[in-house]
């Protein structure tokens, strides 16, 4: 091997690329304690652990690629989209995992923290005040009674790998744990929404559209100044800004 690849990096957390190993570098060893545990426990595929050394996490890489990224084009069948549905159902119907993950957070707290955000989008001019009060407004129909299912917590369209209509391996459950999961499905179709008949097409069941609208406005509108103010660009065409104009 003749580089180390970065990533991802900022003041939290920082996963290489060596070859077909990944290195993650976490100072929180709870998020790797929680990872190791979900991968051991999700009834999907998963990468291979080699090794751990705090801080350090070494995991194979999968096989397969991604269906494509927030921003960019999606890519593959609709075949494939599905087949990710169809594993998503699988892990939600699984036995439940020991602790609450990220997306298990409670309504109250979580409307609390929304509101406090919202509030500083605005005053701090990063968005106007008409995208954020219509976009809150939204998000309101995700903060509603939910059944408990093991959820990813993360589950980015980068965080899934297919090869044809398989999928071969998901990746980064330090988030992991009991949730909401519809919040896995907005996660995961995130600036695709084109894609979401295809991956329901594989997950089955009645899914309620307004909930997984109204998580995709509460992961835009939390995001968007983190990522501002860790190097990322959310007014990006396709991302997360994108995402909430897309609902005006």
């Amino acid at each position: 091997m003749d580089e180390v690849q970065v990533v991802v990096a900022h003041s939290e957390r920082a996963p290489l690329r060596v070859g077909d190993v990944f290195l993650k570098v976490d100072a929180d060893q709870a998020r790797i304690d929680i990872e190791v545990e979900a991968m051991a426990l999700a009834p999907v595929p998963t990468p291979e652990v080699l090794w751990r050394k705090p801080p350090v996490l070494a995991i194979a890489a999968v096989p397969g690629t991604t269906l494509g990224r927030l921003g960019g084009p999606s890519t593959g069948p609709p075949a494939a989209w599905a087949a990710a549905g169809a594993a998503i159902r699988k892990l939600h119907d699984a036995s439940l995992p020991p602790g609450v993950g990220r997306a298990g957070r409670g309504v109250d707290e979580l409307a609390t923290e929304l509101d406090a955000e919202c509030a500083l989008l605005v005053a701090n001019g990063l968005l106007p005040a008409d995208l954020v009060t219509r976009n809150r407004q939204v998000a309101e129909a995700a903060f509603r009674p939910w059944t408990p299912a093991f959820t990813h917590g993360d589950l980015q369209i980068a965080h899934v790998f297919v090869e044809g209509d398989a999928v071969m391996g998901i990746i980064d459950w330090s988030e992991a744990g009991r949730g909401d999961a519809l919040y896995d499905l907005a996660t995961f179709t995130l600036g695709h929404e084109e894609r979401l008949d295809d991956v329901l097409a594989g997950y089955g069941g009645d899914v309620d559209l307004e909930v997984v609208r109204g998580w995709w406005a509460v992961r835009s509108l939390l995001a968007v100044r983190w990522l501002t103010e860790h190097g990322f660009d959310p007014f990006l065409p396709g991302c997360e800004v994108d995402v909430l104009r897309s609902r005006m």
